[in-house]
């Protein structure tokens, strides 16, 4: 399996993400993608944020590594983008051309917009370890918020 590298973009209280269908679903994602041979982590986190939304980034700090249940390990970082930037729906080039891509929008999404299950996501990818998450997260009640069986 192939490693991959995601970037964690936060502009105002805002968090950078790529809708996509998936799972036979559209889901909010982090920009990210597979590690090319010969390319760091960091490497390709950077190179993915370019593709898929256009921006220029600098690496702020890991944030989490993830091994996967097939043996891939996915690297997630902090990354700084300037002020200036705006964001566009890039391309995958892992799609073959002639055939629809799978990037539909990017855009900044504050958390209250994503579904319960795109924050999961973003929790286990380390967004806690971001300024002002963690104590967004102790401000929140004890009430129980997913659906239970």
């Amino acid at each position: 399996m192939r490693n991959r590298s995601m970037a964690l973009v936060v502009r105002n209280d805002k968090i950078l993400m790529i809708k996509t269908f998936r799972f036979n679903r559209y889901i909010w994602k982090l920009p990210g993608g597979g590690i090319e041979i010969g390319e760091t982590a960091e490497e390709a986190a950077i190179r993915e944020l370019k593709e898929e939304c256009g921006l220029e980034g600098v690496i702020n700090r890991p944030l989490n590594t993830l091994h996967c249940k097939d043996g891939s390990i996915e690297y997630v970082f902090l990354v700084d983008v300037s002020e200036e930037q705006e964001a566009i729906v890039g391309i995958d080039p892992e799609v073959p051309v002639g055939e629809e891509q799978s990037i539909k929008n990017v855009c900044w999404k504050k958390l209250n917009e994503l579904s319960e299950k795109d924050r999961a996501f973003l929790w286990s990818y380390g967004l806690l370890q971001v300024d002002d998450y963690f104590e967004l997260v102790l401000s929140w009640g004890d009430e129980i918020s997913y659906p239970l069986d």
